[in-house]
């Protein structure tokens, strides 16, 4: 593919759930190594984009295209082999597992001769998982728990990731360490698509951002040009600092 093309575009996609709809024409597209915020008030649709894009949900009209490939109605392992990565809301982590078996859990899908170096990689994006290694995930802060969820993803080289609500419900340092690993993988030339409550946090991450509202892109543009005015007019008072 050329710079000039898109890694993800989805192009007048439509989405519903039984007779709601859920997403309507709504296109948007994500660069290359870029990060796109997703915004929008609850309910807005953000999480049935993420779902789309990955195959979790079918797409009723329009297209998905992943890295010059059309993958619309394609099963979700298979456009996760292609290194999209979705993360939905939640830990997204077997609780029952030690983090290292988590981590080698994730790491099967690769190549046998890979894995305990992608194994070791989840350790240097997060180097707490690294003293944890033998702990049960599910004995973890949650925010030590995102940190084995973003590292199960990262291990395997994605070439974008869906981050979907990472940050929900964690104490301001976890927050911290949760947007540290992201900027890792951006400077390894991960794509991100940030879907964030934290809205002005998520806008100085990213490049490049779409406002979503009632299941359509209502605003896009770069992150620094949505100011106060747009967030106002498309986000009301779920501008959270």
């Amino acid at each position: 593919m050329t710079d000039h093309e898109p890694l993800l575009r989805l192009t007048d996609i439509g989405v519903r759930y039984g007779s709601a709809l859920a997403l309507s024409h709504l296109s948007l597209s994500a660069g290359y190594g870029s990060v796109l915020a997703v915004l929008g008030a609850n309910g807005a649709g953000k999480s049935t984009i993420a779902r789309a894009a990955s195959g979790l949900v079918p797409v009723r009209s329009g297209s998905v295209v992943f890295d010059g490939e059309d993958v619309t109605g394609k099963r979700p392992e298979r456009i996760r082999r292609a290194g999209l990565v979705y993360l939905p809301e939640g830990r997204g982590v077997f609780t029952g597992l030690t983090v290292a078996e988590n981590l080698r859990m994730a790491a099967v899908t690769l190549p046998r001769a890979e894995r305990a170096r992608a194994v070791q990689r989840g350790y240097e994006f997060f180097e707490v998982l690294g003293r944890r290694r033998k702990q049960t995930a599910g004995t973890l802060s949650g925010g030590e728990q995102q940190m084995v969820s973003l590292a199960r993803a990262l291990i395997l080289r994605p070439k974008l990731v869906i981050a979907d609500e990472m940050s929900l419900g964690l104490a301001p340092l976890m927050v911290d360490a949760v947007f540290e690993g992201l900027a890792r993988a951006r400077e390894a030339g991960v794509a991100i698509v940030l879907i964030e409550q934290f809205v002005h946090r998520a806008l100085a991450f990213a490049d490049e951002c779409a406002v979503i509202s009632r299941g359509a892109a209502v605003w896009t543009g770069p992150a620094s040009g949505a100011g106060e005015e747009v967030l106002r007019r498309y986000l009301g008072t779920a501008t959270a600092a």
